[in-house]
C-alpha cells in the first residue's frame, strides 16, 4: 500500500513539472520573425465629408481650403477668386490616413486604415473618407482608401459646458484601403532562413537552437548572435518551405527573462518579473505631513465709538510625522514576498518607486530597474 502510494505521488508529481514546463514554453512564433517578413507602413492627406458642423474652420485652416479647392478643381469645377474667399464650409476635416501594410498582400487585398484630423475639426463622427491615395518611404502609391469612418468617441456641448466620451477625432475604416502595388520580397529559394528574435538574449537563442535541432536533426540551427538563428531547411523537405516553416514555428521553446522591475513614475506603474531578487536589506516607510493654515483675526470697536474694524491676518503651521515602519526583506525573497512585505507597511505607488530605487542604489537589488 505504501509502495502504491509513493508510486502515484511520483507520477503526480512528474505530471505537475511537466505540466509546468508545458505552461512556460512558448512557441517559435511567437519569439521570433523571419528576416524581411515584415509590415510596412503607409500614409497619405485627405478629406473626410459628411461632418455635422464639426468640420475645420477653413478661415484658419488654409492647407483644408487648398485641399478643397484641389479637389472641386479635379471635378471639374471652376473655382474664382471670389467664391475662394468666401468659401466656408464646416463639414469636411483634413486628415491624415496611415496603415500596416502586411506582408505577402497582392493587389486586390484590403487592409483596415486608421484616419485622424490633423485641423480643428472637433469631430469626425459621421463622416465619409474620400479616396485617398497611400504612399511608402519611397514615395510610391500602395494602396487607395476610401470608406465611412466608424469612431468610438462623441463629443457635444456648448460654451458652458462640454461632455466627451474617448477620442471623437479619429476613426478606422475596416478595410477601408486596397492594395493596388505588391510589396517584392521573395523567400530564400535555397531554404536558409534567418530568425531574429524580438528580444535580445543568448540563453533564449541557445534554446530555440536546440529546439530546432532536436526536432529535424543536428546541424539545423546555427546561433549567430544574441538575437539571430540560421536555419537550413532539411533534405525531407525539398519544394516544401512552407510547411517546413509551419513545421518550425510550432515547436516550443522556453525564453530566459531577464531580471527587471519598470516603473513609470508618471503614471505611479510597477512592474516586476518572477526573476527578481533581494538581498538581505531593511526598508523604513515614514511620510513628513507639513500643514500651513491661513486664517484672519477680525478685531470691531465698541458700539458708537469712531474707531474701524480691523483684520490681522494670522498663520498657523503644524508639522505631523507618521510612525516610521521597519521591514527587513531577507536574501533571496521572491517577487510574492516582496509584495506583501511593501503592501504590510502601507506604501503607495510611488513610494515603492522611491524605495526601489534606494534598494538598488543600496546595490541590494539583483536585477535592472528601469525607469520610465
Amino acid at each position: 500500500m505504501k509502495h502504491r502510494l509513493c508510486l502515484t505521488g511520483l507520477i503526480l508529481t512528474a505530471f505537475l513539472l511537466l505540466t509546468s514546463a508545458q505552461v512556460q514554453a512558448t512557441r517559435i512564433k511567437d519569439l521570433a520573425d523571419i528576416e524581411g517578413v515584415r509590415d510596412n507602413q503607409l500614409m497619405g492627406y485627405g478629406l473626410v465629408i459628411g461632418l455635422n458642423g464639426t468640420g475645420d474652420d477653413t478661415t484658419k485652416s488654409v492647407f483644408t481650403k487648398q485641399a478643397i479647392v484641389n479637389m472641386v478643381k479635379r471635378m471639374g469645377v471652376a473655382m474664382t477668386a471670389d467664391v475662394f474667399k468666401q468659401m466656408k464650409t464646416k463639414n469636411i476635416a483634413a486628415v491624415m490616413v496611415t496603415a500596416q501594410m502586411p506582408p505577402f498582400v497582392r493587389p486586390g487585398s484590403a487592409i483596415d486604415i486608421l484616419v485622424s484630423s490633423i485641423g480643428d475639426s472637433s469631430s469626425l463622427s459621421g463622416g465619409t473618407l474620400l479616396m485617398t491615395p497611400l504612399k511608402g518611404p519611397d514615395g510610391n502609391t500602395y494602396a487607395v482608401a476610401q470608406g465611412p469612418l466608424a469612431g468610438g468617441g462623441i463629443a457635444f456641448g456648448g460654451k458652458g459646458a462640454k461632455a466627451q466620451k474617448n477620442f471623437p477625432t479619429s476613426g478606422r475604416v475596416t478595410g477601408g484601403a486596397i492594395i493596388e502595388r505588391a510589396v517584392n520580397f521573395a523567400m530564400p529559394p535555397g531554404g536558409d532562413l534567418l530568425y531574429q528574435l524580438r528580444e535580445t538574449d543568448f540563453t533564449t537563442v541557445a534554446r530555440m537552437t536546440e529546439a530546432i535541432n532536436s526536432h529535424f536533426g543536428t546541424g539545423t540551427a546555427h546561433s549567430m548572435d544574441s538575437r539571430s538563428v540560421k536555419v537550413q531547411k532539411p533534405s525531407g523537405f525539398k519544394g516544401d518551405l512552407v510547411t517546413f516553416i509551419s513545421a518550425l514555428e510550432r515547436i516550443d521553446v522556453d525564453p530566459d527573462r531577464p531580471a527587471r522591475i519598470v516603473v513609470n513614475e508618471r503614471t505611479g506603474t510597477i512592474v516586476m518579473g518572477q526573476d527578481i531578487r533581494i538581498s538581505t536589506v531593511a526598508v523604513s516607510h515614514g511620510n513628513l505631513n507639513l500643514i500651513i493654515t491661513d486664517s484672519a483675526e477680525i478685531t470691531q470697536p465698541n458700539p458708537l465709538s469712531a474707531g474701524t474694524t480691523t483684520v490681522t491676518p494670522k498663520t498657523t503651521v503644524s508639522a505631523v510625522e507618521e510612525k516610521g515602519n521597519l521591514v527587513v526583506l531577507q536574501m533571496g525573497v521572491n517577487i510574492g514576498e516582496i509584495a506583501r512585505a511593501l503592501n504590510a507597511i502601507g506604501v503607495t505607488p510611488r513610494d515603492l518607486i522611491a524605495i526601489f530605487q534606494a534598494i538598488k542604489a543600496a546595490g541590494a537589488l539583483q536585477g535592472e530597474l528601469v525607469v520610465l
